[in-house]
């Protein structure tokens, strides 16, 4: 252990206390003394956070990263237990094997429907053939009789073979019928059958899904900021598990009066400096600029109460910047955002770009 005498400990306390008023007057000093088509703000350094949550309601079965890790698009992050999804899943597959015989048994049954029609069809044309015959014997009957060529009993006997052969004609066309309905009923059954097959098929696919959504995995590259729960919870649908923050969208919001925040193009160039590392100068870009105050009301009357109004800004870091020292950023930090209101104007010297070597 080091022993510090009171001389040594006093010098080293009003030297670091020298380092920070003099780093607070020279962060002070630069944001003075800007020269005319710039402006600046106080902000801290922010970014995009999202939720990593459960599609369906569950038990967490595992985490398999940690708070602070650096994550990946598409990188498996936790998985839900599946246990009762599986067993639907069994159960839906067992349902479309069922459905899909009820649909070949019903296919079936039109086949035998539309032969039993096909006979319907024979028996109706073979009826057809005799009440021809008897018709015609019935005629050449009634004529004979006329001329007492045959006793009228042969007349009476063809009059009743020809009733009898229009009962069958009657009776087989009834039978075609009844044969017709029984197709149409029977592919009614099948595309019914079919309907099962596709909703089956539907549902399995469901399950397959909400199976997939069980293993959660980024939606972008980032960082792991904190975990909200831990394996074994039982989690409402939409439940959180996770809490990151995208890396490729960090920005830094600050506020302007109405004066200079009317003078900002989206796109305009900006720089971030940072109050634990003022040796750097950030580039970034115009992102945002707000349409309505946020420290005054909406409506004023003077020309003295609208110069106070004052208009969040947003200064977006670039992606490729922040891919190359993605170790180093960090949100919550505070600085200060210049932003250059003339694009004919050049950019100080002391807020030229000055990044971190790679």
């Amino acid at each position: 252990m080091i022993h510090w005498n009171k001389p040594i400990l006093r010098v080293v306390v009003i030297g670091a206390i020298l380092l920070v008023v003099a780093g607070a007057a020279w962060l002070f000093l630069r944001s003075e003394g800007l020269p005319e088509g710039f402006a600046s703000g106080n902000g801290r350094i922010e970014a995009v956070e999202i939720d990593i949550a459960t599609k369906t309601p569950g038990r967490v079965a595992e985490i398999l990263v940690r708070e602070g890790d650096f994550i990946e698009k598409g990188e498996l992050l936790a998985k839900m237990d599946t246990a009762t999804l599986e067993a639907q899943l069994r159960e839906a597959k067992a349902n479309l094997r069922r459905a899909k015989i009820s649909t070949e048994a019903a296919r079936a049954v039109v086949t035998q429907r539309k032969a039993e029609r096909s006979s319907a069809e024979a028996v109706v044309a073979q009826r057809q053939a005799q009440l021809d015959i008897a018709e015609k014997n019935l005629s050449r009957s009634t004529q004979l009789v006329e001329r007492n060529a045959v006793p009228v009993q042969r007349l009476d006997d063809d009059t009743a073979e020809f009733q009898a052969a229009k009962a069958a004609l009657s009776a087989a066309q009834a039978q075609q019928a009844a044969a017709e309905a029984g197709i149409n009923s029977a592919e009614s059954d099948v595309v019914a059958a079919e309907a099962n097959v596709e909703a089956t098929q539907a549902t399995i696919e469901r399950i397959e899904a909400d199976i997939a959504d069980s293993k959660l995995r980024s939606p972008r590259d980032g960082r792991i900021q904190y975990r909200v729960a831990e394996p074994g919870e039982v989690l409402n649908a939409g439940g959180a598990v996770l809490n990151m923050v995208d890396l490729s969208d960090v920005y830094m919001t600050f506020f302007l009066p109405t004066s200079q925040a009317g003078r900002v193009a989206m796109g305009a160039e900006a720089r971030i400096i940072l109050d634990v590392a003022p040796e750097y100068v950030v580039p970034a870009t115009i992102s945002y600029v707000a349409d309505v105050a946020q420290f005054t009301p909406k409506t004023v009357e003077t020309a003295e109460e609208r110069e106070k109004l004052m208009f969040r800004i947003k200064a977006k870091i670039p992606t490729e910047v922040l891919q190359k020292h993605i170790d180093q950023v960090k949100t919550g930090l505070p600085g200060i955002a210049y932003v250059r209101l003339d694009r004919t104007k050049p950019w100080p010297e002391d807020l030229e770009v000055r990044m971190p070597r790679e």
